[in-house]
């Protein structure tokens, strides 16, 4: 078993009892071929908890501050993350995301590029639509429902994969296909949202 498994199972089945996890639609990834799972973003623990639902080994861009030090450099490279600038603008680290999704990866995105404090879906950073223009990848909307308080449910929703094909063919902008994949995120998370015991 990889460093990686381990320690996202770890982590899952720590975490799973406390905020009582639901996962749905993990049947929408899939099995093989790249992938874009792109979710809403509301906890600093939204990595570990989306990447414990899914069923492939996910890789996650991470702010390059927690890669300072030999030690954390090796700990989060081996947790799959990928070092990134703020704002979406490092052109290694997209590079390096196009490369992973060619090698048939999956990727963990989280568009609106920041903590949603109020629970709200936010505006989406044009990057994503640009992996989604500039890959085959097969983009999966991802929403987590529900507080991270002890004893209350938590759900985690995949939700069926976004048609890029039009937005392929016409070579739209990213500020566009963001916008699609953005709508899907926030039409999921309208399904879903319900009051949790």
């Amino acid at each position: 078993m990889s460093f990686y498994r381990f320690a996202r199972n770890l982590v899952w089945y720590l975490l799973k009892p406390f905020y009582r996890m639901e996962v749905f639609g993990a049947e929408n990834i899939p099995k093989d071929g790249p992938v874009i799972i792109c979710s809403n973003h509301i906890s600093n623990i939204d990595p570990p908890v989306v990447g414990g639902a899914a069923t492939r080994d996910v890789h996650f861009l991470a702010k390059e501050e927690l890669f300072k030090g030999k030690f954390f450099r090796f700990f989060f490279t081996k947790l799959n993350a990928v070092p990134i600038k703020r704002g979406m603008k490092d052109r290694q680290a997209l590079r390096q995301v196009l490369t992973l999704l060619k090698e048939g990866k999956v990727i963990g995105l989280f568009p609106e590029g920041t903590r949603s404090k109020t629970g709200k879906l936010g505006e989406g950073l044009s990057g994503i639509g640009f992996f989604a223009l500039r890959s085959d990848a097969i983009v999966v909307p991802c929403v987590i429902i529900g507080p991270y308080k002890v004893g209350r449910k938590l759900k985690i929703v995949f939700g069926q994969s976004v048609d890029m094909t039009s937005l392929r063919e016409v070579k739209a902008s990213a500020k566009e296909a963001t916008e699609k994949i953005m709508a899907e995120i926030g039409n999921l998370q309208e399904k879903h949202t319900q009051i949790l015991d």
